[in-house]
């Protein structure tokens, strides 16, 4: 099982938007080093949308070959083109992904029939454990409790990342989804609720920037100690608002950066983060203790 804290690792860049691999590789030991139990490369936070098709391709296979097996990578492979998303998905699982995570078609706008229907034949098209990834405020459209109940019945997707917010959601797949069914919550706010009341872990931003927390946190929800994770996520709770001050991942990378992890690179249409939103970025690593109070 896949479980626990999984960063939605940002993608290190040089100066001209090139990926930055010598960063890339540290930051993956990073990770490794704090904790963190799974790994998904070229998600959102991977500004996915701005890497062309090789260049996606090449950042999880970097990633697949610097973790070296020791915890899990979840690629990317979403797309809004269906024979898209089964490129992606098959050349991931060329290069060694353990799973795929796909968000669901944005922009076009499916129904509930069209979004069964893709994630149905990118399933059937590739043999990997998919993930499926509704983020309704990114995409314009919404998969259903009851859709994603049907995709559970699908062999292969063995999960759901729901970053709607909504708790309301975990309880309702949980009850019409097949046994085993794993949820995740994509929404770092809400992620240490999501898990007390029986999720299996979290897609997280703010693991870029506190993974060892993040990690402990999790844990603690999933083995039920309320008071311990409340504790973890109350130190966090500045981390988990203000990565969103800005688009994600711009906060994040700004803050990554500031740890000494990564340079400043990052792809248009994004911007490096505002001056003047960088002091509540700090404060809130000041209260999470990954930068010192001075």
């Amino acid at each position: 099982m896949i479980q626990g804290s999984m960063v939605a690792l940002v993608t290190p860049m040089e100066a001209d938007g090139a990926p930055d691999v010598a960063s890339l590789r540290r930051l993956v030991e990073f990770h490794l080093e704090q904790g963190t139990d799974a790994i998904v490369a070229v998600g959102t936070t991977g500004e996915s949308a701005t890497l062309d098709e090789d260049e996606h391709c090449e950042v999880i296979r970097l990633v697949v070959e610097q973790v070296k097996g020791r915890i899990p990578v979840i690629a990317g492979t979403g797309s809004n083109s269906t024979t898209e998303a089964i490129s992606l998905t098959r050349r991931a699982k060329e290069v060694g992904a353990d799973a795929c995570l796909l968000v669901t078609p944005y922009y076009n706008k499916p129904t509930q029939e069209g979004l069964y229907l893709h994630h149905k034949a990118v399933a059937e098209a590739v043999e990997i454990p998919q993930i499926l990834y509704n983020v309704p405020g990114r995409t314009a459209c919404d998969l259903l409790p009851e859709t994603a109940a049907r995709l559970s019945q699908v062999p292969n997707i063995i999960g759901i990342k729901e970053a709607t917010g909504n708790l309301d959601r975990l309880t309702e797949i949980l009850r019409l989804s097949k046994p085993g069914f794993l949820l995740y919550s994509g929404d770092d706010a809400t992620a240490c609720e999501f898990c007390l009341r029986g999720g299996h872990g979290v897609i997280s931003v703010t693991a870029n920037v506190a993974p060892r927390l993040m990690h402990e946190m999790i844990a603690a929800a999933r083995a039920g100690d309320r008071a311990k994770a409340e504790a973890i996520d109350a130190k966090l709770a500045g981390l988990h608002r203000d990565l969103f001050i800005e688009s994600n991942p711009i906060p994040a990378k700004w803050a990554v950066a500031e740890l000494g992890l990564i340079g400043t690179g990052i792809r248009l249409p994004l911007t490096w983060l505002s001056e003047d939103k960088r002091e509540p970025v700090r404060a809130a690593m000041r209260q999470a203790e990954v930068v010192s109070a001075s």
